[in-house]
């Protein structure tokens, strides 16, 4: 991957992480927070997918993989409560 590529993908991944902290702190209501902090959640794995291809490693896609899968769970688990609902619902 040469080095304008890194920079472009880097800048994009880090303009649309300031626009999800925007929303995160400006969200009207709780679901657009919640929004914000899934994608938020999605970048932070195309950053760790990113560093993978920069660096050869392996490491980060096993990170961005276990992040991948800790963000699925935290969303479910924050949408139902918003929704109210127990865990075992």
């Amino acid at each position: 991957m040469s080095v304008a590529a890194f920079t472009v993908f880097f800048c994009a991944l880090f303009v649309g992480a300031f626009f999800c902290l925007y929303r995160l702190q400006q969200g009207p209501t709780p679901p657009d927070r919640m929004v914000a902090i899934d994608i938020l959640g999605t970048l932070l794995v195309g950053f760790c997918a990113l560093f993978a291809l920069a660096s050869g490693s392996d490491f980060y896609l096993n990170l961005a993989m276990a992040w991948a899968l800790l963000s699925y769970v935290g969303t479910i688990a924050l949408a139902k409560y918003l929704q109210g609902k127990e865990f075992d619902e």
